[in-house]
């Protein structure tokens, strides 16, 4: 079976574990052993600042997160207009993955977001495809 969609080998990997306040996101850079870990704010001026930083890096970016209720919209939107790639990753995947590595049901953003870096590398995922505001789905919206 051929991966439609594969991450490019130098791709910086973004992993965001999305809540109503703050959501929590993990970098891995390609090459190096450590990685980043911010707290954004759920707003224009936080998500603006998390972008500048993504394009800061100069490579391919690949966003991965879990979609939470109708948090993940805002974010997700601000990231595939400023042109990353997001990817979808299952709820019930990502809760079955977590119990698997970490030998429990015990859950914290921090820990969601290295869960999600991880399926991002090795796990299938979707496309972000609905994160369209409410204005593009309107109908007779020239969006449509």
């Amino acid at each position: 079976m051929t991966n439609r969609d594969p991450i490019p080998p130098a791709a910086v990997l973004v992993a965001l574990d999305i809540a109503k306040l703050r959501n929590e996101v993990l970098i891995e850079m390609p090459g190096q052993q450590r990685r980043r870990r911010l707290s954004v704010l759920n707003n224009r001026t936080e998500h603006d600042r998390l972008i500048g930083i993504l394009k800061a890096f100069d490579a391919p970016v690949v966003c991965a997160f879990e979609a939470t209720g109708n948090y993940h919209r805002p974010i997700a939107w601000r990231l595939m207009e400023a042109g990353f790639d997001t990817r979808l990753v299952s709820s019930m995947a990502l809760a079955r993955t977590r119990e698997a590595l970490h030998n429990g049901w015990d859950k914290n953003d921090p820990r969601d977001a290295q869960v999600i870096l991880h399926m991002l590398r090795w796990w299938p995922h979707r496309r972000c495809s609905d994160a369209y505001p409410a204005a593009a789905t309107a109908k007779g919206s020239p969006l449509l």
